[in-house]
């Protein structure tokens, strides 16, 4: 049955026809005469029939070549066709693009990426799950995912797009009780709202000057999604720990103040992630180029900005 669907040999076949002999078909197909020949009679061979007349002037078909030809073109134009179309779509965006994001990158970065994706490629559709819970790629069949922070062990490929800064921030009334030498070391005595989707939230690691200090934090709230934590940081219930590009507009507008400002947490990553696969569509190729730009702008603002 392999031998069967080797198209290779449907190739030199119909080309032998549609030239007349085995040289014209070896000079258009750009192999040796032989070549031609050997594979030819191979596919009789494997057919158990006589497929072509071979004579001194030129090379007809059979009644056999000619049923067996129109049914080998017909295949030949339709895996032509097939491969076109995949080679196609693998050049330029086609179709729909899932991806999921953090809720808070995926607002102020992947929304507006999906605008100018939408724009420059106006055929395509995204479908996004924006949420702070981490996604199975390969399960939800799901072509990119952005991770923020720090990557767990995965078959996932994955792609960095930038780095993030986290800030500890409240907001100016619950900031102006603070005490005046409040810092890392106090951390336990003061109230957090903590985000119940971050791994390991009940203690950060603080840095100034080489100095370290792992501060355990007391959460008064937990919330599951981002919004809300913010929500309740805003409101004044407690401190939070924010990525800088959720919370650096909330600061120059004077809604957040930092807190421990001359300490520094780690500083993480941003990466798009990738299910295994040995090639990567054009239209998850074309999003993340954009999305690297995207972080590259955002990274100027935030230099420009402190």
């Amino acid at each position: 049955m392999t031998d069967l669907l080797n198209l290779n040999r449907l190739v030199y076949f119909t080309t032998v026809v549609e030239t007349g002999s085995f040289t014209a078909a070896a000079d258009r197909l750009d192999v040796a005469k032989a070549v031609v020949s050997h594979q030819v009679g191979k596919l009789e061979q494997e057919l158990g029939a006589t497929l072509l007349r071979r004579t001194t002037r030129r090379v007809t078909p059979t009644e056999e070549g000619r049923l067996f030809y129109d049914r080998a073109a017909i295949i030949l134009r339709e895996a032509e066709a097939a491969y076109g179309d995949i080679s196609q779509s693998a050049a330029k965006p086609t179709g729909m693009l899932r991806l999921t994001a953090p809720l808070d990158y995926g607002e102020m970065v992947v929304a507006p990426t999906i605008a100018t994706y939408l724009r420059k490629y106006p055929r395509m559709r995204v479908e996004t799950i924006f949420d702070d819970a981490v996604s199975n790629l390969v399960d939800e069949e799901i072509d990119l995912g952005i991770r923020v922070g720090w990557l767990a062990d995965s078959s996932n490929l994955a792609r960095r797009l930038g780095t993030l800064q986290q800030f500890v921030v409240a907001s100016p009334d619950l900031a102006a009780r603070l005490p005046a030498d409040t810092g890392p070391r106090l951390a336990k005595s003061l109230p957090w709202v903590g985000n119940a989707q971050l791994r390991g939230i009940g203690q950060w690691l603080f840095s100034k000057d080489g100095e370290t200090v792992l501060a355990e934090l007391n959460p008064v709230v937990s919330c599951d999604k981002t919004p809300g934590v913010k929500a309740c940081v805003l409101a004044g219930i407690g401190l939070g720990i924010f990525p800088d590009y959720s919370v650096s507009d909330d600061i120059a507008g004077g809604r957040l103040v930092r807190v421990f400002a001359d300490w520094t947490l780690p500083t993480g990553g941003i990466h798009a992630v990738f299910p295994p696969a040995r090639f990567r569509p054009a239209k998850v190729r074309a999003f993340v180029d954009m999305l690297v730009a995207a972080e590259k702008k955002r990274a100027r603002g935030s230099v420009l900005a402190r």
